[in-house]
């Protein structure tokens, strides 16, 4: 068995390699949408198999019929040990220099103890950290283990219907899933809560063709207003979602210091919070639906006409105890009933991705707890996120005894995932190496 001092000297030891292998894993523009080139997508999930075969891992291409491939592979413990499933992904979010990167997206970069660039946080640093926990073992691994980076978290995933077609590949006692991340770089904090998402597309019909807004506007209903009144119905004065019966509950865990979430999120001078109550209850215990697009004329293209047609994509997350099929339902009744004039409206559903929660009181969040403790030497908390990984609740469903650890290296105070100048603190890297290493030998000696 090794001490804790003998895996924070192997990580430490590993990060050098690691550091390289997460540069070339961001040099990938790894984005699973549609209309994204496929190349890069295939050349990153090679170089993400490469890295984990490197540090010990039997891993390969899983081909579930749609979608992106992900991989897959086991590896067996000693006789008896419990079954342990690591999970990260590998595609990203897009990254249009244009949105404000400093520096290029897709050519890594390490400044002040970060390396910038996309996917840095979410989620290539999930699969180095997998690949580093392999490493501290050299081969004798406290567990059995399976291994499953998904190709198409980001997007729509094609990866549900092939767990519940196949439960036996993806049953185990512990989920780790290192998507997610700290407080702060330093602060640890396992993660309790997902919220789930639901997203739709709202499309507004009022005439048949475009039509002169100097002789019709004004007695015409322009598509374009219609949806703008559709969507400013969903939330109230303050910025709360106000959707007639979606489920919420008052959080009572660890809260998030609201000067410190201005500068996380990057609010402009004189910008306020919108919302009610604390900030965790706004972003962990609330549903909160946000407009992710609308497709319009762009002021560039813009002409005299009242346009005939008009449509928003909208994403809502909702809070953990919430019945996903429920509320995407109460959404698009919604949506209908507030339609003004007569016009007609379409609502599409695109996504419906699942809340979660995790349960707190089990051997194994206790080894995570104590494994936290020991690399970052400081007492670890709880907290919840405002994101959302559709798999978990489903993993969950196929072993329901199963414990679920939620932790990663996407510190929310700079990590900056889904935003412009992503990056990850490379020392979050090393000390989550540590503590997984940990509490994957802490299960093995428990079985």
């Amino acid at each position: 068995m090794l001490t804790p001092d003998e895996v924070k000297a192997r990580a430490k030891a590993l990060m050098p390699g690691l550091t390289e292998d997460l540069k070339d894993l961001v040099s990938h523009a790894s984005c699973s949408f549609p209309g994204f080139p496929e190349e890069p997508v295939h050349e990153m999930r090679r170089a993400a198999i490469d890295v984990l075969e490197r540090h010990g891992a039997d891993v390969h291409e899983l081909d579930l019929g749609e979608g992106k491939p992900a991989i897959y592979g086991e590896m067996a413990g000693p006789e008896g040990a419990p079954t342990v499933l690591l999970y990260a992904h590998y595609d990203v979010q897009p990254a249009p220099v244009e949105a404000g990167w400093d520096t290029d997206p897709w050519t890594a970069e390490i400044k002040d103890g970060r390396l910038y660039g996309r996917g840095a946080a979410d989620d290539k640093s999930g699969v180095i950290i997998h690949a580093g926990t392999l490493g501290v073992f050299e081969g004798e691994l406290p567990v059995n283990l399976r291994i499953l980076i998904e190709g198409e978290e980001e997007t729509v995933s094609h990866i549900g219907p092939f767990v519940d077609a196949n439960p036996e590949m993806f049953k185990a006692d512990t989920y780790v899933i290192a998507d997610m991340g700290n407080p702060a770089a330093g602060v640890p904090a396992v993660t309790t809560t997902l919220r789930g998402n639901v997203i739709v597309i709202v499309k507004v019909k009022s005439l048949e063709h475009p039509a002169h807004s100097g002789l019709f506007g004004g007695a015409a209903p322009d598509a374009l207003l219609a949806l703008i009144k559709i969507l400013g119905s969903l939330h109230d004065e303050a910025g709360d979602t106000v959707v007639p019966g979606l489920a919420k509950f008052e959080w009572n865990g660890t809260e998030m210091d609201p000067d410190a979430f201005r500068v996380a999120a990057g609010m402009v001078d004189g910008a306020e919070l919108i919302g009610s109550g604390t900030v965790g209850a706004r972003l962990w215990s609330r549903p909160m639906a946000s407009v992710i697009g609308i497709d319009a004329p762009s002021v560039k293209d813009a002409a005299n006409v009242v346009l005939p047609e008009a449509a928003a994509k909208i994403s809502m997350r909702i809070p953990p105890g919430a019945d996903s099929e429920n509320e995407v339902g109460l959404l698009i009744e919604h949506l209908k009933k507030a339609a003004p004039w007569g016009v007609h409206v379409e609502v599409e559903r695109v996504r419906v991705g699942y809340p979660f929660s995790a349960r707190m009181d089990g051997p194994a969040v206790k080894a995570a707890l104590a494994a936290m403790q020991a690399a970052y030497d400081t007492e670890s908390g709880f907290m919840g996120s405002g994101g959302s990984i559709p798999l978990v609740a489903r993993l969950q469903g196929i072993s329901p005894d199963a414990e679920v650890i939620l932790w990663g290296a996407e510190d929310v105070a700079e990590a900056k995932i889904h935003a412009s100048n992503e990056s990850v603190d490379l020392s979050e890297i090393e000390k989550m190496i540590v503590a997984q290493a940990l509490t994957l030998q802490t299960l093995g000696q428990e079985s």
